[in-house]
């Protein structure tokens, strides 16, 4: 044949059938625009020269992976839609002489100007918005903007060749389904119907159970950290118990309103219902994936949003003082008042050297060791099987009260065994606190705060915080248990204050403290296990780098799971169109007017298309409870602004997808109407 045969079938061809490809193409070209500016921040020098950048340039990283393995099963599953259309053409091809190699090399043409212009335009369009993005980023997490504009050839080339993958394996499949059909099935392809559906019962209660129990997973759980453990097995339950719901509940609703005759038998209800009924299995699925993808984008937004806005509160979580040092110890043996001295009298000679102006200034010691909550006995020494039961680990922070009412103001008085608990992230209900030597503690109060380090609040394992009377002689037989055991508690000493210094002088302040401590206290003394100094203001980039850039890939993958949605919900427009055109052209024939095809296209919508929404707001509603305990593992604990952006996040993606649905509901119309033969 001569050369560009195949090509000009293949243009022809795409040319034909520019209703299906022009979104496809569309969709394809924003991906690969999408991956470059994902993999151009990860190689940023803009962003890398941040603080805090390097988080953010291996979150993009992270980001770009998940975007690509997603981008494969949704083109996979968009591409699904083309070749169903393309099939009855093929055959045609067959019947004519044209043999399935020579199809193959058609399919192939259509691959490769599919794949030039998307990853061409999509380069252009990515190199284009890419500073856009850069300055986007660099905004959230407070960096210095830079206005100089650059193209990264490596984001060019390993976005070009991820997509190129992509494109061959999708091309692939396409050779397979056409190898394994004959040329009258490929003829028949896109007229066969499906069988009208049974109910499948068992399918249906499967997925209920299934829904349930991963609703009850979400509510019930009350550890963050068990809640991150079960978290994606609890994903994974929900979409599977939503396909099988909606594949067996949708049938069983069409049969329903069958069955309803002052419903079934009117004009605007009896043609949507009857062509949904030969199509429940495909539709089932399709709306299934609408209501994954929904929920995807509501979940993820809410969340990310809420840690990108609740930012500060967990910062100052994390840095209850501008300027804190902890020097940990190894026993009790190591601490004395001597030793506590001299950390306080050089923490005091730096303050007045650096003629900071101090505020809220606290000091304590406290004592910490983790161990398994066995029924109700807290085990120090576990076995590997109880420490791999992530629900059971708790740490221990004992605290005396003298510091607990000189830190709080309070006057408790407390004597013996007895020890009053505040539980971080988790809830002691026993009246007793008992470990596996024998030790034992009476807890008369359950206090309603406490006075939480940095690093207790963000260790994603649960803490008890203990004030008990004194810390020597309360925990000195716990001490001698766990040094026959080869572990022994930590001691800090620990204090922190405000100031009213800029960045730049606390960093000073802390650098030039954590020289002295070192110098004057810590070299040469081994009783000493770790020390650090950290300031407020000297972490605050880093730690908006991290929420922000969370925040912006959330956004991005949001971006790309709705054009997921409203692609599915255009192919699904479409491939219904054509299979109900010459059902609605013979009840035209009948006597059925334009006006009653609009009325049962709004019929159609109201049946079928808001069952996706309200399902994903119902998930996302039984969610909730996970998305906050995950967010306890950020120490987020604003239940008012989650609330809000779950709502603020509803009520947009809610308006965004009818919306499109009126727009794709109007596509449907013009095919199934006559108004796209009136208009060629």
């Amino acid at each position: 044949m001569k050369a560009g045969f195949y090509s000009r079938i293949a243009i022809t061809g795409m040319r034909q059938n520019r209703r299906l490809y022009v979104p496809y193409l569309l969709a394809c070209t924003g991906m690969v625009m999408m991956g470059y500016i994902v993999y151009f921040l990860s190689v940023s020098s803009a962003v890398r020269s941040m603080s805090g950048g390097a988080t953010v340039s291996a979150m993009m990283s992270l980001g770009y992976f998940i975007m690509m393995i997603f981008t494969a099963i949704f083109l996979f599953y968009t591409n699904s839609f083309l070749i169903r259309r393309r099939k009855k053409e093929f055959g045609l091809y067959n019947i004519l002489g044209m043999g399935k190699r020579n199809i193959g090399r058609v399919l192939l043409m259509e691959t490769l100007i599919t794949a030039a212009v998307s990853i061409g335009a999509g380069l252009i369009l990515g190199a284009v918005f890419s500073k856009l993005a850069e300055l986007a980023m660099v905004n959230m997490i407070g960096g210095d903007i830079s206005y100089s504009i650059s193209v990264s050839l490596t984001a060019m080339a390993i976005t070009a060749m991820s997509f190129c993958i992509i494109y061959a394996l999708i091309f692939i499949n396409g050779l397979r389904q056409i190898h394994t059909s004959n040329p009258a099935e490929l003829m028949r392809s896109e007229n066969v119907g499906e069988k009208p559906p049974k109910a499948n019962l068992l399918l249906g209660i499967g997925g209920i159970i299934l829904m349930a129990g991963a609703y009850y997973m979400a509510v019930s759980i009350k550890n963050p950290l068990s809640a991150l453990t079960w978290f994606f097995v609890a994903v994974a339950m929900v979409i599977i118990a939503t396909y099988l719901i909606f594949i067996a509940g949708s049938v069983l609703m069409c049969r329903l309103l069958q069955k309803n005759k002052r419903y079934y038998y009117k004009p605007n209800h009896f043609v949507s219902v009857s062509s949904m009924v030969y199509r429940m299995k495909r539709n089932g699925a399709g709306l299934a994936s609408i209501c994954i993808l929904a929920t995807m984008v509501l979940v993820m937004i809410t969340g990310s949003a809420c840690l990108y806005f609740g930012a500060e509160d967990s910062l100052h979580a994390r840095y209850p003082k501008d300027i804190s040092a902890e020097i940990t110890l190894s026993d009790f043996n190591s601490v004395n008042e001597e030793k506590i001295s001299l950390f306080r009298n050089i923490v005091d000679e730096v303050i007045d050297e650096s003629h900071e102006k101090v505020r809220e200034r606290v000091e304590y010691c406290d004592a910490t060791v983790s161990g398994i909550n066995r029924d109700g006995t807290i085990v120090l020494d576990a076995d590997d099987g109880d420490i791999n039961d992530m629900d059971r680990i708790v740490n221990f922070v004992f605290v005396s009260v003298d510091d607990y009412n000189r830190i709080t103001g309070n006057d408790y008085h407390i004597a013996g065994n007895q020890v009053m608990t505040y539980g971080v992230r988790t809830d002691y209900d026993e009246s007793r606190l008992t470990f596996e030597d024998g030790t034992e503690f009476e807890i008369v109060k359950k206090l309603d705060s406490f006075f939480v380090s940095g690093n207790t609040a963000m260790d994603v394992v649960p803490t008890i915080a203990v004030v008990v009377p004194d810390l020597k002689e309360s925990l000195g037989g716990l001490s001698a248990h766990l040094k026959d055991i080869d572990q022994g508690l930590r001691i800090h000493w620990y204090t922190g204050f405000n100031t009213d210094g800029d960045e730049t002088e606390q960093r000073q302040f802390t650098g030039k403290l954590e020289g002295r401590l070192r110098a004057e206290a810590i070299d040469g003394n081994d009783d000493i296990y770790s020390y650090s100094c950290e300031s407020l203001e000297a972490n605050r980039s880093d730690f908006y780098a991290t929420y922000g850039g969370l925040f912006f890939l959330g956004i991005i993958l949001s971006i790309i799971f709705l054009c997921a949605t409203v692609l599915i919900i255009y192919y699904k427009q479409i491939s219904e169109g054509y299979e109900d055109e010459s059902r609605f052209e013979i009840m035209q024939k009948v006597g059925m007017t334009k006006r009653n095809i609009r009325r049962s296209i709004n019929s159609q919508m109201l049946t079928i298309f808001l069952l996706p929404l309200a399902m994903a707001v119902i998930h996302l509603a039984f969610a909730f409870p996970m998305i906050e305990k995950l967010l306890l593992l950020f120490n987020l604990v604003n239940l008012k602004l989650l609330l809000a952006t779950a709502g603020v996040s509803v009520l947009i993606f809610a308006l965004f997808y009818m919306v499109v649905y009126k727009v794709t509901s109007q596509v449907y119309y013009n095919i199934v109407s006559g108004k796209r033969a009136e208009t060629r």
